[in-house]
């Protein structure tokens, strides 16, 4: 009986045996680093790296990455193991296909080797720290803002330079949340080197990228020819938005195709309005019509077409786009993304954290426009998922940090009244969600979708 040979691990010693395409856009290790990011999950791997990478293939220059785990060792030994090279395993129908990054240079672990962390920061060939860190790492008393601290204040004592400290996280005018908090954690001393020597620009960052599976592993050596066990998978679209303001020197953003503008806002509620909140409406009413995927829910009759009603009309009257694209435009794009079934998002996984990530999602357009008939719709089906029932009878779990607040008492007023976990200011708003929850009881939301928009 043949005996199945195991495929050799990724590493620098197997670049030369991958198929073409599948290699590094540059040489791993020819670059000095220059970048110090925090977090070093999927995210940043599918995304960051990717866009430096392609900056540094554009333009050339010392922007290789140092990768701070924060606290997991999981994927750093992963990465370690494989000279700190891994892939990326593009989730398209059409093509199977997986691309290693060779843009990371080495990692710390910051929880056991905290004084490394604090050296990088203060390295005069480190000139921008990027970071995807999570919301709940933006306190005072968490670990990352402290190590940020230290280091600048190394840095400033060392006279090593100017710094840009990047926010990547899904927080609004997440650079402004950034600054305000290390400026108040800076020594009254050290001020006015912060003033002169710090930015923390604003960015929106856009990629779906799934959690890393069994199936990810499978097709990165089927595509390599080789093992990775550090690979991410992600959908073929990849977007960038950085604000202009630097301290100094850094990669050419623009080579490796981000966004550069004066003001991230008008992206942001691009992006929180007509990607996560229709993403938000195709979780809540997939998940009530027993749809176990994103994917599946937008392919309910009617669904595409009242998500690009709710786009065209109301998103659309409740904010200014950038210049040059319209939010019609970019919310067709969306709904082209989610028809991606290879991506697998589950819509009891999108619906978590409803409470908190709804005001910006929905509110912000509900709360705005005159006559938000759809935008009250999605709440509605959040409240109605929130009782903890589907239409047929499934289970439908409130994975939310407020779900004891929710469930104590499900009333449209408790809800959406004064004092609510989600508030609807106007009367007539709230009136018009307790009617559609009253629908979505009374036919369930396969039927009310398929003649929302008639």
């Amino acid at each position: 009986m043949a005996m199945t040979v195991p495929a050799t691990r990724l590493g620098r010693a197997t670049l030369s045996r991958l198929p073409e395409q599948s290699r590094p856009a540059v040489r791993p290790g020819e670059a000095r680093s220059g970048v110090l990011h925090f977090g070093l999950g999927a995210f940043h791997r599918a995304h960051q790296a990717v866009f430096i990478e392609a900056a540094m293939a554009a333009r050339g220059g010392d922007w290789g990455i140092v990768a701070v785990a924060p606290r997991s060792r999981d994927v750093l030994e992963a990465l370690r193991a494989q000279d700190h090279l891994y892939s990326v395993v593009t989730l398209d129908a059409s093509a199977e296909r997986s691309r290693v990054v060779g843009a990371v240079n080495g990692s710390v672990h910051a929880a056991s080797d905290p004084g490394a962390v604090v050296a990088l920061l203060a390295d005069p060939a480190i000139r921008v720290v990027t970071l995807t860190v999570t919301e709940k790492a933006y306190a005072p008393d968490a670990a990352v803002p402290r190590l940020l601290v230290d280091g600048l204040i190394a840095r400033a004592r060392a006279d090593t330079g100017p710094i840009t400290l990047l926010s990547c996280d899904n927080l609004p005018s997440n650079g402004v949340a950034l600054g305000n908090l290390l400026s108040g954690m800076i020594p009254a001393e050290l001020r006015d080197w912060y003033d002169v020597s710090v930015r923390c620009p604003s960015s929106m960052v856009d990629r779906i990228v799934p959690a890393t599976t069994a199936a990810t592993l499978a097709a990165a050596e089927r595509c390599l020819g080789a093992r990775d066990l550090a690979a991410v998978a992600a959908e073929p679209f990849n977007q960038w938005v950085i604000e202009d303001s630097f301290a100094g020197a850094t990669p050419d953003w623009a080579a490796g195709g981000a966004v550069l503008t004066d003001d991230v806002t008008p992206w942001e509620h691009l992006k929180l309005r007509a990607l996560n909140g229709v993403h938000s409406a195709l979780a809540y009413l997939g998940a009530l019509a027993g749809c176990d995927s994103i994917a599946d829910a937008l392919a309910l009759p009617g669904m595409a077409d009242l998500l690009r009603r709710y786009v065209d009309t109301e998103v659309t009257a409740s904010m200014t786009p950038p210049d040059g694209v319209t939010v019609a435009g970019y919310g067709a794009a969306a709904l082209e993304r989610f028809a991606n079934a290879s991506l697998g998002h589950r819509c009891l996984q999108v619906a978590m954290d409803g409470s908190q990530k709804l005001p910006q999602r929905v509110l912000s357009v509900l709360n705005t426009v005159a006559e938000p008939a759809l935008a009250t719709l999605i709440v509605a089906a959040w409240a109605r998922f929130a009782e903890g029932t589907g239409d047929a009878g499934q289970a439908l779990p409130l994975d939310d940090p407020r779900a004891a607040e929710v469930r104590a008492d499900l009333s449209t007023e408790a809800l959406f009244g004064p004092g609510g976990v989600l508030h609807v200011p106007d009367p007539a708003h709230r009136r018009m969600i307790e009617a559609w929850r009253t629908a979505l009881a009374t036919h369930g939301a396969v039927d009310l979708v398929r003649t929302a928009v008639r």
